[in-house]
């Protein structure tokens, strides 16, 4: 099945629809060894983002927001050239957990083009985003099901993992 980009409603449909599936894969993964999850999740990962640019995408910049640690927060205001209580006042807030995330989606920084204007001074977790090629992927795993619904990237890695496991 190709897998091309479509919106975020779309994506979010498509996820849902195939949620039964990826938990019952995510139960699968919960019962064997750490090491072979993670490298089941890694050539996924490599395969995944082979095909698909995160440039034609941008659906976790538009919907979500990441945790901004005070070390990315200090490097953020930094880099705006602007003090960290401007930062927060102007961007973030706490949400619920008691972490800093963004007041607003789409993010503030995302362009038009989909690019990121603090591209080399954005946070750990927009490095790190969505998370599939980490080690300890069964620490994650509610995550990534979630993740599915943003990211087709991440969609795709679960249906192969789905297909490999049906094998």
């Amino acid at each position: 099945m190709p897998f091309s980009l479509i919106s975020t409603q779309q994506q979010r449909s498509l996820a849902l629809a195939r949620k039964k599936s990826h938990q019952k894969l995510m139960r699968q993964l919960a019962t064997l060894p750490a090491r072979k999850v993670d490298e089941r999740f890694h050539s996924a990962h490599e395969e995944a983002f082979a095909e698909i640019d995160c440039l034609s995408c941008a659906n976790c910049c538009r919907t979500t927001s990441p945790l901004f640690r005070e070390a990315d927060i200090r490097r953020l205001a930094r880099h705006l050239r602007i003090k960290e209580a401007e930062l927060v006042a102007q961007y973030l807030h706490r949400d619920e957990d008691g972490d800093w995330v963004l007041r607003q989606a789409p993010c503030p920084f995302l362009g038009t083009d989909n690019h990121c204007s603090v591209y080399a001074e954005r946070p750990l977790a927009c490095r790190a985003y969505p998370h599939t090629d980490r080690k300890q992927m069964q620490g994650i795993l509610t995550l990534t099901l979630k993740n599915a619904e943003i990211c087709p990237a991440v969609f795709r890695i679960l249906e192969q993992l789905v297909a490999e496991a049906s094998a």
